[in-house]
């Protein structure tokens, strides 16, 4: 049984929700992010970066979270947020050139993440979910949803169409031609159907955001610890989730870029090959695989494709069978010496959405020496994996929607 409640969201005011929303912080490259700064003054990216007042003054950690809240109050004094006065869900809808999703932002329970009632598909890193952690503690809020999916419901369904008959409270186009609409939920009627449909529900599933998931729950630990009257309705015990159907998530695969052939030439390397994979040699014509257990590897200037050998390799598990696992159980850690894909140097990963030509062109600068790309993951695969109890290799998949920062900000 899932629990999710509504919250009292701070938000920006309608005439200026366009300006304050951003993409997350890190997708900005110190050059757009220094022209958003200077030519928005309502940008939420002044919000999490106060460095930018005086960029050469060093801080420490601490300093610099707690400077991100102080920002944070002066835009709620400034009335640029305001928090609303009942608790509500919030119906988000984003409408790209090629999809549209549409989902319900929620508080979801920290309890279903610790008793797997909400399962996550990756490890995390200790040193991230406490950085996050430490961030939440400070700040005192968080501005970017969990991403959680669920199995299509005819309940919730009914629920979404219903509200996209009506006039939003937000309904705006940002520079890349995206669509975001935003509808607030407060009807007691509305409400006890929603949590009486997730109630229904026996598992959600981590799409994007297990560090910050896993952040909360240490946030939560830790203020139960301090409090001395907790009573397990705080808002501490929950994070801001939204909450999707699983059939209309959209899932990438990530490219593997590696720097060096672990002292083989080239040669040598495909020769290694040959006893896990047929390889064929495409030479300059882009090769991008169609099919599960077949890979494209850009090498020496040339595409190859490499097709799994099934009789030299040995299914043992759902894992097993994931391309992501298997090129690392035959190619990276045996042949090119990168155990820990998680932190090796060696490894760098880019997500494969839009420009497959990257296996191709981060090659032929020289900062790697070769590059693999794979299909796409299915749900359906990553559902089987995580009911297993396993966990995928990092960077296995790139899923959307991919929301933007302050459309709703979950205060603890």
């Amino acid at each position: 049984m899932a629990f999710v409640k509504p919250f009292k969201a701070v938000r920006a005011t309608g005439d200026k929700v366009a300006q304050v929303s951003s993409k997350a912080h890190a997708v900005y490259t110190p050059e757009m992010l220094s022209s958003k700064l200077a030519r928005n003054p309502y940008s939420f990216l002044h919000v999490t970066t106060p460095a930018y007042i005086d960029p050469k003054k060093e801080r420490s950690e601490k300093e610099r979270f707690k400077l991100v809240q102080k920002q944070y109050a002066d835009f709620k004094e400034q009335k640029i947020f305001t928090q609303d006065k009942i608790p509500a869900f919030y119906i988000y809808k984003k409408t790209t050139a090629s999809k549209s999703f549409c989902g319900i932002i929620a508080a979801s329970a920290v309890e279903d993440c610790l008793n797997n009632t909400i399962k996550k598909h990756e490890g995390t890193l200790k040193q991230r979910e406490l950085l996050f952690e430490n961030y939440l503690h400070n700040t005192g809020f968080t501005s970017e949803p969990v991403l959680l999916s669920y199995p299509d419901n005819a309940k919730i369904t009914g629920i979404l169409e219903k509200y996209s008959e009506y006039k939003a409270n937000y309904e705006f186009t940002t520079a890349n031609e995206d669509m975001h609409v935003l509808w607030v939920v407060t009807d007691a009627s509305d409400i006890k159907k929603i949590t009486s449909a997730f109630e229904e529900i026996d598992t959600l599933y981590i799409a994007d955001g297990h560090h910050r998931s896993s952040a909360s729950c240490l946030l939560a630990e830790r203020l139960k610890k301090e409090n001395a009257k907790h009573t397990g309705t705080e808002a501490y015990n929950f994070f801001m989730s939204y909450l999707v159907a699983e059939s209309t998530l959209s899932i990438y695969e990530f490219n593997r870029f590696v720097k060096d052939l672990n002292g083989l030439s080239p040669q040598e390397f495909l020769d290694a090959l040959k006893p896990y994979f047929t390889i064929k040699n495409h030479g300059q014509a882009f090769y991008k695989p169609s099919k599960k257990h077949a890979f494209s590897m850009y090498l020496e200037g040339e595409f190859y494709a490499l097709n799994l050998k099934e009789a030299g390799y040995t299914f043992t598990d759902v894992l097993s069978k994931l391309d992501a696992q298997i090129l690392y159980t035959t190619v990276l850690k045996p042949l090119l010496g990168i155990d820990d894909i998680r932190d090796d140097s060696k490894i760098v990963y880019s997500q494969n959405k839009s420009n497959g030509m990257e296996l191709k062109t981060k090659v032929d600068t020289g900062a790697f020496k070769v590059s693999f790309g794979m299909c796409s993951t299915h749900v359906k695969e990553l559902k089987e994996i995580v009911d297993a109890g396993l966990l995928m290799p990092p960077k296995t998949t790139y899923i959307e929607p991919k929301l933007r920062s302050a459309l709703t900000i979950y205060e603890f």
